[in-house]
């Protein structure tokens, strides 16, 4: 099978006219054919000519997703996959940095601590001990706080003589760790020194402010890693505090992927949820309110480039015109020199040598914003040109050509998500998290084939506001008012959007 392997490969990287996906099906065709002795190119051709019978639906199948009924009503899914003997397994629960002020107001910061400090001992263990269980397992444990979540992975082999040992001491970790007080005056020290190196990060530097600016008195307002006088004021009490109050069963999803039987992974799932503290969920996070008016904000600073970000407000998670949304920013900003933004900015004006959209969909509303960095000679002319961009993408037909190749290049790059285990466990771990149904994966292409052009122009005419940005630029100098009133020229008039069929 190697050398018939090898002589595949061989062909492939003669043949440079051969596709990526070709490339792929061939890997499959090999291993799936018998072995030949002394292989030659020759001998290839008629298999790479069978690659025009591959069943490309074939490619695009999802892993199968089973949702197993955990007696402690902690939902569990699962995927069996026998080609290595190991187990991924992700807890994930609703603790992300939105909840650090639930503990005190002031403590930005505390999640993300929680995670760094998590695995430094317990009452009964040192962190010498707790990293020493895990090396002699071989296992790889992980812990990570995000603005909406707090994840806790662990990969180890599935014999019982590695998994055992290795999830007994993930357990005693959440249940139980000491977070010393010497522990977080270093973490504290390294936070710190990486809060002044901001400083001189101007893109870091905007993104904060945005978020800062967008989200006001918000919970997603700060970084998930906290501010200098946050993490400065966490003590061993208000992680241990954290973590009864986030850190347990009701509070958390399970994702089990690898080489178990699904009755395996329910006793797993149900002995996890059983041995941590059940607790509660946590509470719905506050709405957060879109702006009604243009914003502009300057950051002074020196240099030669100047650094924009615009957006606003966008839906949560729940949203039914997600995929549309999708679609629509990976036509804008998202998918390269097709989209929008690098036309206009890069391809057409050599204004950036990129320029990005992005949406997040998160519990509360999350953000749609698009960014770029520029001369400082160039700076209002791009911003305009961005601008204007926007305003066009909302208020005009939807380019079909454009549309077809986004959504051909978006399942075309979908099967990224499912492959591997932990690409896959992750996946679970987000579906879970946000409520998705078990079979997503597996309906994803039907979805993203069926989203239509009307479609994608109603959800960006509905989610999408040229006239209610935030636009955040750190530059050497700017005249803020000019520039808004410059923006608001861009805009339609209520003619304008009568002619183009949408509101004003």
């Amino acid at each position: 099978m190697k050398l018939k392997y090898t002589a595949l490969l061989s062909t492939c990287f003669l043949l440079a006219s051969l596709s990526i996906s070709q490339v792929q099906a061939e890997d499959d065709l090999a291993q799936e054919s018998d072995p030949i002795d002394n292989p030659d190119q020759l001998q290839s051709l008629p298999l790479l000519q069978s690659l025009r019978n591959i069943d490309t639906e074939y490619q695009l199948q999802a892993p199968y997703v089973q949702e197993l009924n955990n007696r402690y009503k902690v939902r569990t899914l699962f995927v069996e996959s026998k080609d290595l003997p190991m187990v991924d397994i992700q807890l994930t629960f609703n603790a992300g940095s939105a909840r650090d002020e639930e503990i005190q107001k002031g403590l930005f910061g505390l999640s993300s601590m929680a995670a760094k400090l998590i695995r430094e001992g317990t009452d009964r263990y040192t962190a010498q001990e707790v990293a020493d269980v895990f090396d002699q397992t071989g296992a790889h444990f992980s812990a990570q706080a995000y603005r909406d979540m707090f994840i806790v992975r662990l990969r180890v082999l599935s014999d019982p003589d590695k998994l055992e040992p290795a999830l007994a001491m993930m357990l005693e970790i959440l249940k139980h760790a000491s977070f010393q007080k010497q522990s977080i005056s270093l973490t504290v020290s390294n936070t710190n020194v990486g809060q002044k190196q901001l400083q001189e990060n101007p893109s870091r530097l905007r993104d904060i402010r945005f978020y800062r600016t967008v989200y006001g008195t918000h919970p997603y307002a700060y970084p998930v890693t906290g501010t200098i006088g946050g993490t400065r004021s966490v003590t061993p009490e208000h992680l241990k505090k954290f973590r009864d109050q986030f850190l347990v069963a009701q509070n958390m999803n399970i994702a089990i992927t690898g080489n178990l039987t699904s009755k395996e992974a329910q006793k797993l799932s149900e002995r996890i949820a059983g041995i941590l503290k059940q607790g509660s969920s946590a509470q719905r996070l506050p709405y957060a309110e879109l702006k009604n008016d243009i914003e502009v904000v300057h950051i002074p600073y020196k240099s030669s480039q100047a650094h924009v970000i615009f957006g606003h407000i966008g839906p949560s998670r729940s949203t039914p015109d997600k995929l549309a949304l999708d679609v629509a920013n990976k036509m804008f900003g998202g998918n390269g020199f097709n989209a929008v933004l690098m036309q206009e900015l890069r391809i057409k004006r050599g204004y950036t040598y990129g320029a990005y959209s992005s949406m997040s969909f998160t519990q509360a509303p999350g953000v749609f914003s698009f960014s770029y960095s520029t001369r400082q000679d160039q700076l209002l002319d791009s911003i305009q040109v961005a601008h204007q961009a926007l305003v066009n993408f909302v208020n005009q037909p939807i380019d079909q050509k454009r549309m077809k190749v986004t959504k051909a290049g978006m399942l075309r790059a979908f099967p990224n998500h499912y492959n591997n285990n932990a690409t896959i466990n992750a996946q679970l771990g987000s579906i879970g998290f946000y409520g998705e149904p078990q079979d997503y994966l597996r309906t994803y292409p039907e979805r993203l084939k069926n989203i239509s052009t009307q479609d994608v122009e109603n959800a960006v005419r509905k989610h999408w506001h040229p006239d209610r940005l935030t636009v955040i630029v750190v530059s050497q100098k700017l005249d803020k008012e000019a520039l808004k009133a410059a923006l608001k020229q861009n805009l339609p008039t209520v003619n304008d959007s009568q002619n183009t069929g949408t509101a004003p």
